[in-house]
């Protein structure tokens, strides 16, 4: 249900600029309210109040980014708060930076390594993931010290493990398969 919603939303707003030729404007401002909504966890705590009313919490809205957005991405946040789908909002406007980018042609990579890659390993995992997906792509490199060795590599709902922890943690489940059998 809740991806349901946040995707009908997101969507509804990157049709929208797309039609309007506004994927750009609507990329900046996306990115502003999400920078101050995770800036400022009061204000999202204030959204999800049940006792602060629909009419203050549009109000808030209006104040707060009335002059820093468009009409048309505060009519999306007023509509979410209408509907009482506030909690998701930040999920929204994250999935709406996502199919923007796709619309660009990038994709966000989460790369993870046992300890810290250096610019030549980094050049080369990059390079090789946009030959992969034919796409320019924006990485996020984490240090999972778990891993032991190798990368663990998410780009949108694919995860190739190839780290040494997923290989251990495979031939565990297949030796707990051997022995149920």
């Amino acid at each position: 249900m809740a991806e349901l919603v946040v995707k009908t939303y997101s969507n509804a707003i990157f049709q929208l600029a797309k039609e309007e030729d506004a994927l750009d404007a609507i990329e900046e401002e996306a990115q502003v309210v999400l920078k101050i909504l995770n800036e400022n966890e009061e204000f999202l705590t204030l959204l999800n109040h049940p006792k602060i009313s629909k009419e203050d919490k549009i109000s808030i809205l209006e104040k707060t980014f009335s002059e820093k957005i468009s009409a048309n991405f505060l009519g999306l946040l007023v509509i979410v708060v209408k509907k009482d789908r506030y909690s998701y909002i930040v999920e929204i406007i994250r999935e709406l930076l996502n199919a923007i980018k796709e619309e660009k042609g990038i994709v966000a990579a989460h790369i993870s390594s046992a300890k810290n890659l250096s610019d030549a390993q980094k050049e080369k995992v990059e390079q090789r993931l946009k030959e992969l997906t034919q796409k320019s792509i924006e990485p996020v490199y984490v240090v999972e010290s778990s891993l032991i060795g190798g990368l663990k590599i998410r780009i949108g709902d694919r995860i190739v493990d190839n780290s040494i922890k997923g290989k251990i943690d495979l031939m565990a489940k297949e030796l707990r398969n051997m022995q149920l059998a």
